[in-house]
């Protein structure tokens, strides 16, 4: 599933090619791509037909497009949110372009660009959805969703505080998309070979100058993630010009099992954890007793 760093790929291909473009029609080729919206694919498309994109916007690993501005104003509005699941695309694709294998919706504008915007989904676990937004200009079903570590606005003094109070392990306090976003599997144990601490630390453990080590971490890995065009390994996460992500090749620990550790040469684990993996150094990220 695409995390951080591959939504905000997407987000500023988006904000590039289709910010301020008028939808000229737009059609739905299959239902369950506008499954969130609760009155159907002809309604989806009746309402975003004649709209304005304004510039796209995340918060963790969400996704919305506001409409006509009208989030920019303060007042609220509505907003094209987009969930990509675990193949979801965005693609902006010339018009006269073949259609793809798993093309869902197709959005044409009406401008003279040449190119419209597909959302093309293998495995149509994610879609497009209409939604309402609060006066800051987030969706509703996005609300509860705490800040990314990337956001100017986290803070990290409360951060620690709630880790602290979680009473639990750190990785699956990163996971807890309530308490910090955007951090996947991935990044999780990228960040956490990183600061060298283990997966299954408590958090009650957690001193300031840990907590801070850890965020600086999370904030590094994502970052390079971001210069690599974020960590493709299949042809299922791309970017709105469908080119491939390469952070996959810096990854220090995350599906290295039985490969040399890059800090001191011993055996790269996995575990089993929250049904899925984490691959972690016994050596450099010792586990609690």
């Amino acid at each position: 599933m695409p995390e951080l760093p591959e939504v905000e790929v997407v987000r500023r291909g988006l904000e590039r090619w289709v910010s301020g473009r008028t939808v000229d029609s737009v059609m739905v080729l299959h239902p369950r791509a506008v499954r969130r919206h609760p009155a159907g694919a002809a309604d989806f498309a009746a309402r975003l037909t004649g709209r304005t994109l304004g510039t796209a916007r995340r918060r963790g690993k969400y996704l919305w497009i506001p409409l006509d501005d009208a989030a920019d104003t303060g007042d609220g509005g509505e907003a094209l949110l987009a969930h990509l699941g675990m193949s979801g695309q965005m693609l902006v694709q010339p018009k006269d372009a073949p259609d793809e294998t798993h093309l869902r919706i197709r959005v044409s504008f009406a401008d003279a660009a040449g190119t419209e915007l597909r959302f093309v989904d293998q495995r149509t676990f994610g879609g497009l959805a209409l939604e309402s937004t609060a006066a800051d200009g987030v969706p509703a079903s996005v609300g509860h969703i705490a800040l990314d570590p990337m956001d100017g606005a986290f803070d990290d003094a409360a951060f620690h505080t709630a880790l602290r109070r979680r009473r639990s392990e750190v990785k699956r306090a990163l996971l807890d998309q309530s308490l910090i976003s955007g951090v996947g599997n991935i990044y999780a144990d990228e960040a956490l070979w990183r600061a060298r601490l283990h997966y299954r630390r408590p958090t009650g453990t957690m001193t300031a100058p840990l907590t801070a080590r850890l965020l600086a971490e999370v904030r590094t890995v994502m970052g390079a993630a971001l210069t690599a065009g974020g960590t493709s390994f299949d042809s299922l996460y791309v970017n709105v010009n469908g080119e491939s992500g390469y952070f996959d090749r810096s990854l220090a620990a995350y599906g290295r099992e039985g490969l040399p550790c890059g800090r001191c040469a011993t055996p790269i684990r996995r575990a089993a954890f929250m049904n899925r993996s984490s691959y972690y150094c016994p050596r450099c990220q010792r586990a609690p007793r």
